[in-house]
């Protein structure tokens, strides 16, 4: 059902491809918007190892939550800052392209946990997190993305 990587050489390992969606703060989530069209946000993400999950939070209203609601299919894209060989100009970048199905948790609990660990890949300040989640948290969805597909690749921007 889904393709190969044409060009295999490229191909990072699926730990690889964990460390970066751990790692990185930010990604592009994909849905089927309005009228088939794609849409895509940049949005944070947290990877649980526990499930191998991905999490999104957001508002309760809007075009994402629409389109979800509509169909459950879902795309990830994420890629790291990239480095530069010695002596080399061209950004060396690894990315990955998560495909799954996603859907809405609305347990108060669960976004909690979430949205703390989330917020630890931005700072370690307690006060701030808590004051935070005690702000936003009513007003907070969580979006759970099951994978059922996942490549990354090393690509060399010369």
């Amino acid at each position: 059902m889904f393709r190969p990587m044409l060009r295999s050489r490229q191909q990072i390992s699926e730990q690889e491809c964990i460390d970066i969606l751990k790692n990185e703060p930010r990604g592009v989530l994909s849905v089927l918007g309005d009228e088939g069209y794609p849409y895509g946000v940049p949005i944070n993400q947290y990877y649980c190892e526990a499930d191998g999950k991905l999490y999104f939070h957001g508002g309760k209203r809007g075009h994402r939550i629409d389109a979800v609601k509509r169909c459950d299919k879902a795309s990830f894209c994420v890629y790291d800052r990239g480095f530069r060989r010695e002596g080399e100009w061209a950004l060396n970048i690894r990315s990955v392209i998560v495909f799954g199905r996603i859907e809405i948790i609305e347990d108060p609990a669960k976004i909690e946990e979430i949205c703390r660990l989330l917020s630890y890949k931005f700072t370690n300040d307690e006060a701030y997190i808590a004051h935070e989640i005690r702000k936003s948290g009513p007003g907070t969805l969580l979006l759970a993305l099951t994978p059922e597909h996942m490549t990354g690749r090393l690509v060399n921007e010369a």
